[in-house]
């Protein structure tokens, strides 16, 4: 009855046990940073029919992916990247329709890239780098709406690159490391194609046949096409269609799918823009309108579930004639975490006070986003303004890290990036009172530990109920010293009440198990409490990592659950 394992960023050896496939119930399978080796064992994840997602990323596995693994029809993420695995990819993937993510980067795999990828419709991100792929790119691959990130770097490919789908996105997509490919679009800057390949060996007599038979049946189908256009007018799509993940959108659309930015779609507003709910006809679901200016250059290289998923983006101009960007985003149904804790009057009528438990699953989802920002991403990121009206939850309360108004480029997780020779100091960031670090108002760097203490408030803030510029603070008392010195007394005394349960007045059994539950639940409350306090420590260096706080609120997670 096992359906999920999590043994991810362990020291795990040895091989994978071939008794997995009696696990038939398995839906996620993860087992990623370890060191396991050997083969992936034959007839094993092929009878986990139910199986979504399985991780075996960042390990030394060898041999090839067994073909067995078209029978998951229900896997959707499928991580083998990192490994030291070989062979081709296998044709009966081909099967694995409700695949969203498939990574094979810094593997040793041949061959060429299968053009049945063209049908996985569901595909959303792609990484085949760092392999030995050879052939062209399969057109096919431009069939694929929902794909929004491509990455076949440093493989052998070569021909013409397609132009249409994700392949008319330059940042959507990378193909460095290729030196043989030619055309695509010209932000590529690669050579044009040559009108005619020839391949070296063959006869001149050949290259002449060819030539002949491709200039008749150009002119013959040159002909077919104009007597078909002159029998049957052009139509217009009954839906519109997203060719590509970042469409552009107009100033005009935006103002009107916002009812001319409506004070009744008005949603939110901050020290960066105004974000207002809307409709576009390119998406069938709410949209959400933020304006922005500083905000495109670190957005353009994340892609994280835990973070906002952008739509699209607007640069043009206003009515006015002025300068408006913007970016349009998914519409979080649930609101901010800001609002849930401390304005929550129009939400009780939708049950959605926050359990601890809830509370414990949105904390590890700004975890595993601010992971990604600083460990995980293309250039380490610091977001700089971690808030709760900065996290957004979705319908499923699935908690989401947004506004990058702040966020900056670091270099090697070392300082943030100057290179555009606009030198900003930590003085310079506005961040927001109560949860800027107190090393960014002395003109200390701008850091990951900053975002640490950051989120550290936070956590402090989702277990009492209290925000940092409460009124009771002050006078040398801050939210990390109140938490701080509850912690020896009692953390009941500055725990939020609704996350209290009390106590019955039953007898028995019944009132043993109560009993029991309420010291689990304190236990875990006074664990979270201490993660809050151990990230908002003064000194940046005695900070928790991001790593310990992920595994700390895995364990309180897996305690409340037991």
């Amino acid at each position: 009855m096992l359906s999920e394992v999590y043994l991810g960023i362990n020291e795990l050896e040895g091989s994978l046990p071939f008794t997995l496939r009696y696990c038939s119930m398995m839906q996620k399978f993860v087992v990623d940073t370890n060191y396991l080796s050997g083969n992936i064992p034959n007839n094993t994840f092929g009878y986990q029919k139910g199986l979504i997602t399985l991780d075996l990323s960042i390990n030394a596995l060898t041999g090839s992916v067994p073909s067995d693994f078209g029978n998951l029809k229900q896997l959707s993420i499928l991580y083998l990247h990192t490994n030291n695995l070989s062979g081709e990819v296998p044709l009966e993937l081909g099967a694995c329709s409700a695949l969203t993510d498939f990574w094979l980067t810094r593997n040793f795999f041949h061959g060429s890239i299968p053009s049945f990828f063209g049908s996985l419709r569901n595909l959303e991100n792609l990484d085949f780098s760092i392999n030995n792929f050879s052939g062209t790119i399969p057109n096919e691959l431009e069939n694929l709406t929902f794909l929004n990130y491509l990455n076949l770097s440093f493989n052998h490919l070569y021909g013409e690159v397609p132009i249409g789908g994700i392949f008319r996105n330059i940042t959507a997509m990378s193909l460095i490391g290729n030196e043989d490919l030619c055309g695509g679009i010209p932000q590529l800057n690669l050579p044009p194609c040559p009108e005619l390949l020839s391949h070296k060996h063959k006869s001149s007599f050949k290259v002449t046949l060819i030539i002949v038979i491709s200039g008749v049946s150009a002119s013959f189908l040159v002909f077919i096409c104009i007597c078909y256009l002159r029998k049957k007018p052009k139509t217009l799509s009954s839906s519109p269609s997203l060719e590509h993940r970042y469409l552009k959108v107009s100033y005009g659309e935006l103002h009107q799918g916002t009812d001319g930015f409506s004070s009744s779609n008005l949603v939110g507003t901050g020290s960066f823009g105004s974000v207002y709910k809307g409709t576009l006809v390119q998406f069938e679901r709410p949209i959400a309108v933020k304006s922005f200016m500083a905000e495109c250059k670190a957005l353009g290289k994340i892609r994280h579930r835990n973070l906002l998923n952008i739509l699209t983006c607007c640069s043009s101009l206003d009515y006015k004639g002025d300068d408006f960007k913007a970016i349009v985003f998914d519409f979080m149904s649930n609101g901010s975490l800001e609002t849930l804790l401390h304005n929550n009057e129009e939400k009780e009528s939708k049950n959605l006070n926050l359990n601890f438990e809830q509370r414990v699953n949105i904390a590890l989802d700004v975890a595993f986003a601010l992971d990604y920002l600083h460990n995980d991403s293309e250039e380490a990121i610091v977001h700089c303004d971690v808030k709760p009206s900065n996290v957004l939850l979705d319908d499923d309360m699935v908690a989401h890290l947004g506004d990058f108004g702040l966020a900056r480029l670091l270099h090697g997780h070392g300082g943030i990036d100057c290179s555009s020779g606009d030198h900003v100091s930590s003085s310079a960031i506005k961040g927001t009172i109560g949860y800027l670090p107190p090393e960014y108002g002395a003109g200390g760097s701008v850091s990951a530990e900053g975002d640490m203490y950051s989120y550290g408030i936070l956590l402090l803030e989702m277990i009492t109920g209290k925000k940092p510029t409460d009124s009771i603070f002050g006078e040398g008392l801050s939210l990390h010293l109140f938490c701080n010195m509850a912690i020896l007394e009692g953390i009941s005394e500055i725990v939020d009440s609704r996350l209290l349960i009390p106590i019955t007045e039953q007898e028995g059994r019944r009132v043993t198990r109560q009993q029991n539950m309420e010291d689990t639940i304190r236990e875990c409350l006074v664990s979270f409490t201490r993660i809050g306090i151990a990230c908002s420590e003064k000194v940046p260096s005695q900070r928790m990592g991001i790593k310990d706080v992920i595994m700390e609120l895995h364990a309180i997670k897996q305690k409340l659950l037991s």
